[in-house]
């Protein structure tokens, strides 16, 4: 994510955070940390405490259901959120794929539009589960959904941009439109020739969605 924070930040001129989950990346995750809700609730209070106001959430995949729980915070410090080929919902007949047994390499085979560009796994790497994907399922549970997410987003009061890369294989397109049809004031885009990871894979085309949206 800091490659395309760092251009989203140069191309708006805005200050963009790129927080590491706790969990992830090696980092602790305190005990009272124990679903997306809570975390979400964590950030909410971490706006509170810098005094940030105008704010936009942007997530992708795993940060996609956290946008959308940091929107049901109705804090109204947040004026607005962007869900990228997010995960959370339940669909029938979209299922999301499992990835909770998956490689790294098995991950990005699924999650781009030409798996043949995506970077290769850096040596040494483990051929097991990776630890973030560990650490996710800590946070979503192994099902990484919530039954009744779709639900509660008829609570969203604040806009939200659904965007979607056309080729993901692990939520499809027909999931993320019931992403956006299950949320009030939603918009929805498709992102061509793009996988399930849109700030690695086209990251000029959903910064130009970003911006078109306003």
């Amino acid at each position: 994510m800091t490659a395309f924070a760092d251009l989203l930040a140069e191309r708006t001129h805005s200050r963009v955070l790129v927080p590491t989950h706790p969990g992830f990346g090696g980092t602790p995750r305190p005990a009272g940390l124990t679903g997306v809700a809570e975390l979400a609730r964590l950030y909410v209070t971490m706006l509170d405490e810098l005094a940030l106001t105008n704010v936009t959430v942007i997530g992708n995949s795993f940060g996609g259901w956290l946008a959308a729980e940091i929107a049901l915070c109705a804090s109204p410090r947040v004026s607005a959120a962007v869900i990228v080929n997010g995960i959370g919902i339940e669909v029938d007949g979209h299922p999301m794929t499992d990835i909770s047994g998956f490689t790294l390499a098995e991950i990005q085979s699924y999650s781009w539009h030409d798996p043949g560009k995506a970077p290769a796994p850096p040596a040494g790497a483990r051929t097991g589960p990776s630890p973030d994907v560990l650490a996710l399922i800590g946070y979503t549970g192994p099902s990484m959904s919530d039954p009744a997410l779709a639900d509660r987003l008829c609570d969203v009061d604040v806009p939200v941009h659904v965007l979607w890369g056309e080729s993901d294989r692990i939520v499809d397109s027909a999931y993320g439109k019931a992403y956006a049809a299950a949320i009030p004031s939603s918009t929805f885009t498709t992102l061509p020739r793009t996988g399930h990871l849109p700030q690695l894979e086209t990251p000029e085309e959903l910064l130009g969605a970003l911006l078109a949206a306003g």
